[in-house]
């Protein structure tokens, strides 16, 4: 039976074990986050922003949420192939935006940095969108010219060029943590694309080095480095944080003290509802809260790599990789800040972590994994190989007539299975 006029090819036609895994696991992520950004948030929005609304970070934190939610459903049902033409555009939105991050009177600068446009909780971070940009920038032009991956010098301008350059953006603003993850889902891709192993640890390498030298240019960066290795020879300041959040993790032990009930959170850990929130998890619910954290990014990181495998279609298979490498490395990333095993970064835990640019985009990127999960176009990468069989043999293949030419039965199944 032929499909009614107006019907869309790209609509989800089945279910599928990654599509309902990811989007429960989203779920919970999800709720984690709001019930932790209201417990390690409702002191510091009643004193210390001093309006004396203690749901004034949760009621952001739900307002961001049901439009990442929108965003992330809507995609899940528009074809990702189609993001191939936006790429290109999107790539140039983001770099316009992180130059205009530098203008004075419209980038915010905030903390040290001048990473925002607008102000209040309209304020947006353009960085946010540039891992993102990225993400579909280098999927896009390894499917155009996979032939590039077979050689560094080739690899380097018309893949990693334009990217490469947001990432110097983003570190002038500066953001080094964002930076980092950005380098990190790349090289997820690159490794899922079948680039040469020599080819990543030179660049792996490269990378390595040039940003312990940008680390280098900057006392403060270099004190972040060193206290990392021995927190307590500068206890009060650049040591001050991950000492605190130390502490929260200690006092939580195995079960924690309760939820609501932390202490850190009064203003002696900063940045408590932000990047430093899986230190109050550890406070409230203990190392079982903790670990818990941690199942379930593991958990993301299976199925979004199952998905990228298991996807014949090579734009679909680069594009999970890297939207999978994007969450996973950022969780990596602020687990290991927080934990003492990486130094300070600045960078929240995706979906859980209060950020109204960082939620957004990373529920829109886990929309086009959905996507990708479900398409039917997942599976196009098959259709030339059955052609290919069809001719083979090449004049041989003009005596045969009707149902007698070898796969002529074959076409006819998939006709009918396409009707």
């Amino acid at each position: 039976m032929r499909k009614p006029k107006g019907t869309s090819s790209t609509r989800p036609q089945r279910a599928s074990f990654e599509y309902t895994f990811l989007v429960t696991l989203t779920l919970i992520l999800l709720a984690v986050g709001i019930v932790m950004v209201f417990s390690a948030s409702w002191a510091s929005a009643y004193f210390a922003e001093g309006e004396g609304d203690s749901y004034l970070y949760l009621k952001r934190e739900l307002l961001f949420a049901s439009l990442g939610l929108i965003l992330m459903f809507g995609l899940a049902r528009f074809d990702f192939t189609r993001l191939r033409k936006a790429a290109p555009l999107l790539m140039l939105l983001s770099l316009s935006l992180l130059f205009l991050v530098f203008i004075p009177g419209v980038g915010v600068t905030a903390k040290g940095a001048t990473r925002w446009i607008g102000y209040g909780p309209a304020a947006f971070q353009p960085s946010e969108l540039a891992k993102l940009a990225v993400v579909l920038y280098v999927a896009t032009v390894m499917f155009k010219r996979p032939r590039l991956l077979g050689d560094l010098k080739s690899l380097f301008l018309p893949v990693l060029g334009l990217p490469v350059l947001a990432c110097l953006l983003v570190l002038f603003q500066p953001d080094m943590g964002t930076a980092i993850i950005i380098v990190l889902a790349m090289a997820g891709m690159l490794v899922i694309g079948g680039a040469r192993k020599k080819d990543i640890a030179v660049m792996g390498g490269v990378a390595a080095v040039l940003g312990f030298a940008y680390v280098a240019l900057a006392p403060y960066r270099m004190a972040r480095l060193t206290t990392f290795i021995d927190p307590w020879s500068d206890p009060r300041e650049s040591g001050f944080q991950i000492i605190q959040s130390m502490v929260a993790l200690g006092s939580g032990g195995i079960f924690g003290v309760g939820i609501g009930e932390s202490i850190q959170k009064f203003n002696y850990l900063p940045e408590a509802h932000t990047d430093m929130i899986v230190a109050i998890i550890g406070e409230e619910l203990g190392l079982l809260g903790v670990l818990g954290v941690v199942f379930l990014y593991a958990a993301f990181a299976y199925v979004g790599y199952r998905i990228a495998l298991n996807c014949d279609n090579p734009f679909g298979k680069y594009l999970a990789a890297g939207l999978t490498s994007l969450m996973v490395g950022q969780a990596a990333v602020n687990l290991g800040a927080v934990t003492g095993l990486l130094p300070l970064t600045g960078i929240p835990l995706p979906i859980i972590s209060y950020g109204g640019s960082n939620l957004i985009v990373m529920l829109s990127g886990i929309g086009i994994l959905l996507n990708i999960a479900v398409n039917p176009r997942g599976k196009i990468a098959t259709v030339p190989q059955r052609k290919l069989r069809a001719v083979k043999g090449g004049d041989g293949g003009r005596r045969y007539r009707g149902a007698s030419r070898p796969g002529a039965g074959n076409r006819r199944s998939a006709q009918g299975q396409r009707r």
